[in-house]
């Protein structure tokens, strides 16, 4: 079966066929069951190989993640993977270990064999990742590519709604005194969600907020964080993720600490680990498939956008806005908050 049966059967021209697998959010919802309906029907599969020849292209993209053993990482990949094979794409997902220079050598080993490249939480500093950008095809998730005028598509949470929601929560339950125990120091994300927790907890003048960061972001930072994250006498500890969550709560339950009875917790990213814990881990966060879908479709608009049409981007704030996507997390609340022990 090829594209012009699949025309045929859902009475759309070819181009049409094209645009729906490739951007179905960019036809109507009539004309995307069609061709999806005819697509199941006929089982068509598109032809990477033939696509490339006419186009000059690989009909692969490549995701680059610091640590796809990281449940955060591992749940985007999935969601990009889906959504590059419903597009008709081949998806390579290259694991950084949180190393800067590991990241920069893969990215220029892989150009050659892909039409374009999604960097999520990249570990480059912000002058190499502004050159990364304007060399390359690219979607940035969870950073930005500060140069002025910059035209890469972004995909970031939306911090602030995060951190108002576990701020919130917590005050709720009675909690006044709070303790956030942050990532790495050089990570982009840190300083966005550290910023946020304290703009959060300054709406509550009777709420007290202290800060301890530099831990790696996985479970053993969790653990070496954990004895001086209860020196202080918090009622409830914010986590710069769910792994370090986990891993306060290990080294807590080895101490005899309990969860929420001594101390709440929190966590961020709303991972499927949140779910294994024991407790069950209150966590917020966004829809991680969500977010790898939403970084595929917006470098497949890339690769396929005519010559020019950066220029005229330029020309219209709407467009632009639209390069830029911030996903709104929600708050799971589970077993791991409670009221304060009087």
């Amino acid at each position: 079966m090829t594209v012009h049966d699949v025309a045929a059967r859902s009475g759309v021209s070819i181009a049409t066929v094209s645009r729906t697998l490739r951007s179905p959010h960019r036809v109507s919802e009539e004309t995307r069951d069609r061709v999806l309906a005819a697509v199941q029907d006929l089982g068509y599969q598109p032809n990477r190989a033939a696509r490339g020849l006419r186009g000059g292209r690989t009909g692969v993209i490549a995701l680059v993640v610091p640590d796809i053993e990281n449940p955060y990482f591992s749940a985007l990949t999935k969601g990009a993977q889906a959504s590059a094979r419903e597009r008709g794409y081949g998806l390579v997902v290259v694991d950084t270990t949180e190393r800067a220079d590991v990241e920069a050598a893969e990215i220029q080993a892989v150009g050659p064999q892909i039409d374009g490249i999604i960097l999520a939480s990249s570990r480059l500093p912000d002058d190499q990742l502004a050159q990364t950008a304007a060399a390359t095809t690219c979607v940035l998730v969870n950073r930005y590519d500060t140069t002025d005028g910059s035209l890469t598509p972004t995909v970031t949470i939306d911090e602030a709604v995060g951190a108002h929601a576990a701020i919130a929560h917590l005050y709720e339950l009675g909690h006044r005194r709070l303790l956030y125990v942050g990532g790495p120091d050089r990570a982009w994300s840190q300083a966005r969600r550290s910023k946020a927790i304290r703009e959060a907890v300054a709406s509550y003048p009777d709420l007290a907020l202290e800060e301890l960061s530099g831990f790696s972001p996985d479970a053993q930072g969790g653990r070496n964080a954990a004895d001086a994250a209860r020196a202080g006498g918090a009622q409830a500890v914010i986590a710069y993720n769910d792994l370090v969550a986990l891993g306060l709560l290990a080294r807590w339950s080895e101490t005899g600490i309990r969860v929420p009875d001594d101390v709440s917790l929190v966590g961020f990213d709303n991972t499927y680990v949140a779910e294994l814990s024991f407790p069950p881990l209150t966590s917020v966060g966004a829809d991680l498939r969500e977010f790898g879908e939403t970084a595929v479709t917006l470098l497949l608009e890339r690769i396929d956008a005519p010559e020019g049409a950066a220029e005229r981007l330029r020309a219209d704030p709407d467009a632009v806005e639209q390069l830029h996507r911030e996903v709104p997390p929600r708050l799971v609340v589970r077993s791991s908050t409670a009221a304060p022990a009087r």
